[in-house]
């Protein structure tokens, strides 16, 4: 793929709001290109600064015009693609204010592939494994306005205690007014 071909193309994704890709995403947009010759390309593009490497086979546009804001989450769904990924365990029971400290560019997800720690250009990202299905997921998470769904604080606790994880962090006053109240949103 020339140059600006690649620049027209991340420009027409980033208007309609797209800014990770996966390899497999730039197959489909550049079908006519080999693997060989696609790979070059991307190597070409990410050592010019057209492209950023977030990850093996994860590329992010730094052109971008859109907030970055997002984008650690946004990493998170194309590295674990085509599985149910939700935000939990310390970020998720920090959101909702049940541990006080806030966990800075380390996100911990709960994906029903495999678990692993991602170190990117933008934070770590720390996959956890379970084995709750869709139904369960939704039903125990909330969608917000942000890539990844957020567990409810009990979903998130219940997580915290499967996965073995220390619970000293853990305000369990705070988790039980939040029970009492019934919260619903973070």
């Amino acid at each position: 793929m020339r140059t600006v071909e690649a620049i027209k193309t991340l420009a027409e994704w980033d208007r309609r709001g797209r800014i990770v890709f996966t390899l497999s995403d730039f197959r489909k947009l550049f079908p006519h290109r080999s693997d060989k010759t696609l790979s070059e390309s991307l190597r070409r593009l990410v050592h010019g600064g057209l492209l950023e490497r977030a990850a093996n086979g994860i590329f992010v546009n730094p052109l971008s015009s859109r907030s970055r804001a997002d984008l650690l989450e946004e990493v998170a769904c194309a590295i674990r693609c085509g599985e149910y990924n939700y935000l939990s365990l310390e970020c998720a029971l920090s959101e909702w204010g049940v541990i006080s400290q806030v966990p800075q560019a380390y996100l911990t997800v709960m994906t029903t592939g495999r678990k692993g720690v991602f170190e990117t250009p933008y934070g770590t990202i720390e996959f956890t494994h379970t084995q709750r299905g869709a139904a369960n997921i939704v039903n125990n998470t909330i969608r917000r306005d942000r890539p990844l769904r957020l567990a409810t604080a009990p979903a998130a606790l219940r997580d915290l205690r499967r996965a073995g994880r220390n619970l000293h962090l853990v305000d369990l006053d705070e988790m039980q007014e939040y029970l009492a109240e019934g919260r619903k949103t973070a």
